[in-house]
């Protein structure tokens, strides 16, 4: 029963995990939502009423968005600024500042928390009656806190290993550019228009950024803490003491590329000699077990029938 009440626990937290990252983010269809509106209303030959429009939104932006933001608002009332801007900062290297803010994502924490906490009371301590509910309710609840900190932090990891591999393909892309005839903005340009990644989206910000008056150095600079990629880092870093310096661009693009492919290279060759150490544990405990059962089996299945002399 305990076992059972763990497992619907667990399945229940990551459902509703799922739910609250649905509902936490807005649409990313790329359509405005209010030109869609209008759209809508224009089409109509009477005014819709008050009641009307509000009955057209669906329900998450109807009920379960303004409840978490409100929600939100009490949760972060007691929660540090400096903690705020922490989760910002992730979230900013999730590649979710656009969707979700810190104050929604404390909102989320404490919303699982509080469910996870009431399953469990519910599981251990309403149904089962076990003697020990009040350790797996505080489990759970911590569980429910956690588990979406350890999600962000998978999605900032998948995040950064995405950009670190695009990166010298992009460099590659960007040096053929600058050297037809190209400048520095339209090769990021190209990179931005040609794919459909992390790294052409931000470089497809940094353009947009560049377009509203903001200097390139800053841009850049402002790219890679938005990233906190190492190779990033050194890519821009050493774009900008070009930009100061006067060099020519497309060399620095190619050093740079060339430098790139050499540590993608590098770390793929670490990674396979790093295969054998993490093959051992399922094969100590997993494929040699079922090697002893299938060549000891039927032998001693055989002695175990054999009759002593």
């Amino acid at each position: 029963m305990q076992l059972f009440g763990i497992i619907v626990l667990i399945v229940a937290g990551v459902g509703l995990l799922g739910g609250l990252v649905w509902v936490g983010q807005r649409s990313n269809s790329g359509a405005d939502p209010l030109m869609q509106r209008l759209a809508s209303i224009a089409d109509r030959e009477v005014a819709p009423s008050l009641s009307d429009l509000e009955m057209s939104l669906s329900f998450r932006e109807r009920v379960a968005l303004p409840m978490l933001k409100a929600l939100s608002r009490i949760v972060t009332t007691f929660t540090p600024e400096q903690q705020l801007e922490q989760i910002s900062h992730q979230l900013e290297l999730a590649g979710k500042s656009q969707t979700m803010d810190a104050r929604m994502f404390f909102a989320q924490r404490i919303l699982m928390m509080v469910a996870l906490a009431a399953g469990a009371f519910i599981v251990f301590f309403v149904v089962s009656k076990n003697p020990n509910a009040l350790l797996f309710i505080v489990g759970a609840a911590a569980l429910g806190y956690f588990l979406p900190a350890l999600q962000l932090k998978s999605q900032i990891s998948r995040r950064q290993n995405g950009i670190t591999k695009a990166l010298p393909d992009a460099l590659d892309l960007m040096t053929i550019c600058v050297e037809a005839g190209l400048g520095f903005d339209a090769a990021m340009g190209k990179v931005y228009e040609k794919w459909d990644n992390d790294l052409a989206l931000a470089f497809g910000r940094i353009i947009q950024e560049i377009q509203l008056g903001k200097a390139r150095r800053d841009a850049l600079r402002d790219m890679s803490n938005r990233m906190d990629v190492p190779d990033v880092k050194s890519f821009t870093a050493a774009i900008i003491q070009a930009d100061q310096l006067g060099v020519s661009i497309s060399k620095i693009l190619r050093i740079q590329a060339d430098q790139m492919r050499v540590k993608r290279r590098q770390r793929a060759e670490e990674k396979a000699h790093q295969a054998p150490v993490k093959m051992l544990i399922p094969m100590v405990f997993l494929i040699f077990p079922s090697i002893w059962i299938v060549l000891l089996g039927p032998s001693i299945i055989v002695l175990m029938h054999t009759n002593p002399i």
